[in-house]
């Protein structure tokens, strides 16, 4: 089953779901602050897609780290700190099976029909 993880709140992730549903596409939604992620499942995705892929360096919870936070967004501390900050995981974050797909664009969208 296609599992999506993002944020309840996420507009981008709003307008996937509703997508998913119009397409009647079965998927099971997991909110990564409320549900939480485990630092496996992000090793996987940023193994699968790249932590440059994965790590939102644009958004208000990057812009708000300290630097010595953000100097351990580079390699292997990209994934603590995506585990300890899940927002900075881009959204929404689609996995079905071994396929990881980050993002609500239009060749995610023809890889899940």
């Amino acid at each position: 089953m296609l599992k999506i993880y993002g944020l309840k709140n996420c507009d981008t992730c709003r307008k996937a779901l509703k997508w998913l549903d119009e397409e009647g596409i079965a998927f099971e939604f997991l909110d990564v602050r409320k549900d939480g992620i485990t630092e496996a499942d992000v090793k996987i995705w940023s193994k699968a897609v790249g932590v440059d892929s994965l790590l939102n360096r644009r958004g208000t919870t990057w812009r708000g780290l300290s630097d010595a936070d953000k100097a351990r967004g580079e390699g292997a501390g990209a994934v603590a700190l995506m585990v300890q900050f899940p927002a900075l995981i881009k959204r929404p974050v689609f996995v079905q099976g071994d396929q990881v797909m980050v993002g609500y664009t239009d060749a995610v969208k023809d890889r899940l029909r």
